[in-house]
């Protein structure tokens, strides 16, 4: 199935257009997420850095490249996955969101992920692993890839955990 036919291109939750006007972040480009309309695995971070937003795509700034190399190397294809964060827009000085921040956007990831139905979701970091559970979907949680590729005990599990992942949802 492709986005056409879901019918949920160009909803609320899945716009055409990345502007977001839900919370005071909303001067920058909200990147919504990527992927297909029915991936299996759905993997979920904080919120888009400086080349996230220049491209309006989720993890390609330094994190990004890491986690395609993880993901690759753990026999997962990026295309088929689909690949989002709590918060839509960059924060000032990427720094972390704050509680409203992530209460703002929560409920567009919320309805993401009971639009997509993954079988797993994974929440990489701290902010992601505040998400809501819902009933029938897998979650698993790790650590965000930005902490992995800086310090070497982070990433060995990070690495360890795609690898399960790879093993029981691709």
């Amino acid at each position: 199935m492709n986005w056409e036919q879901s019918g949920l291109e160009g909803s609320m939750i899945f716009p055409k257009r990345n502007l977001c006007a839900q919370c005071r972040l909303k001067d920058g480009i909200a990147v919504y997420g990527e992927g297909p309309p029915n991936p299996r695995i759905m993997l979920v971070g904080q919120n888009p850095g400086a080349e996230e937003e220049k491209q309006g795509r989720p993890f390609v700034g330094r994190a990004g490249k890491y986690l395609d190399s993880v993901l690759e190397r753990a026999g997962l294809d990026r295309s088929k996955v689909y690949i989002t964060s709590v918060v839509k827009c960059r924060t000032p000085g990427n720094r972390r969101p704050t509680r409203q921040e992530i209460s703002e956007c929560m409920p567009m990831l919320v309805e993401q992920i009971k639009a997509l139905r993954p079988r797993v979701v994974v929440l990489m970091g701290n902010v992601a692993r505040q998400v809501p559970r819902l009933e029938g979907i897998a979650y698993m949680e790790t650590y965000h890839p930005a902490a992995a590729m800086r310090f070497p005990k982070i990433r060995e599990r990070f690495e360890a955990d795609i690898e399960k992942l790879a093993e029981r949802y691709d």
